[in-house]
């Protein structure tokens, strides 16, 4: 198949990587570096325009939330009528608002793939990266049964678990907890140690594996996560207020030396454990 990847950075070019073993891919993206950065790479086979997605059999949009909407309705406007279309946006209820009463609406699958690092732009883009992860695919009783079907097809050599939601509105609320609210713990405990250890030297000698993996988010491209945050503003708010209020009481806790509050809270929490263990394999 034809695809055209909208978006060259770790998602997006991470795709192309899996999709060109079996497919011809181009790719589309409004930085200049990154188009010269991804034909070097060999992640895509040649630049090309939105006038020419006519001719495409599957587009991709890997482009930052904010951005996705409207880039969605203009592909949808530009394609033909076999043609699929999906993003990889973090955020599902903006894109499907925008794209509800679309003629070819039904061409469009909305899709969230968990996956990622740290790191940004086609230099990022690597192989396996979707391996044994989760895909998913919101609100697929709106989209053509041909164009779930071929999705699929396309996602079976990646090796992910696919899951079904057929409310964007809850994707984004659940989301909001075990993926936005962690991106912002990490970026703010970072920033705290910043402030608090103005010693750089400190910080690398004193500080340890658990630090360095509790932060390592905060290595995200603040490009990507800031329309990400806004987008889902109002489920991220709840979660952070909640969040708060675990912390507030951790503090009085502490405060109080109630030995029985912070170990019977640690405890508690250490159910935690045996789900992760059995999403992290």
């Amino acid at each position: 198949m034809k695809i055209a990847i909208i978006g060259l950075g770790l998602i997006g070019g991470s795709l192309a990587i899996e999709f060109q073993k079996n497919n011809t891919v181009y790719g589309i993206d409004n930085n200049a570096k990154n188009q010269q950065k991804a034909l070097e790479l060999g992640l895509v086979e040649k630049i090309i325009d939105y006038k020419e997605l006519s001719k495409i059999d599957v587009v991709v949009i890997a482009v930052p939330v904010n951005a996705t909407p409207k880039i969605a309705v203009e592909v949808l406007s530009s394609i033909d009528d076999e043609t699929l279309v999906f993003d990889v946006g973090s955020t599902k209820e903006g894109v499907c608002h925008a794209v509800k009463n679309h003629p070819k609406r039904a061409n469009f699958v909305a899709v969230h793939p968990i996956a990622g690092t740290e790191f940004s732009g086609p230099n990022a883009a690597i192989e396996n990266l979707f391996t044994n992860k989760v895909t998913i695919v919101c609100e697929q009783n709106l989209s053509a049964k041909k164009q779930i079907e071929k999705f699929l097809h396309l996602f079976e050599p990646l090796n992910m678990r696919m899951v079904f939601m057929n409310s964007a509105k809850k994707h984004d609320k659940h989301i909001a907890y075990v993926s936005h609210l962690s991106h912002i713990s990490s970026f703010m405990l970072g920033k705290t140690v910043l402030e608090i250890e103005k010693g750089e030297k400190n910080i690398f000698d004193m500080a340890g594996s658990g630090f360095a993996s509790t932060v390592r988010l905060a290595k995200s491209s603040p490009s990507t996560w800031t329309p990400i945050f806004i987008q889902n503003k109002k489920y991220i708010l709840k979660s952070l207020e909640e969040y708060i209020d675990n912390l507030l009481a951790f503090k009085k806790h502490l405060k109080n030396e109630s030995k029985e509050a912070i170990y019977q809270t640690m405890e508690e929490t250490n159910h935690i454990k045996e789900i992760l263990n059995g999403i992290i394999k």
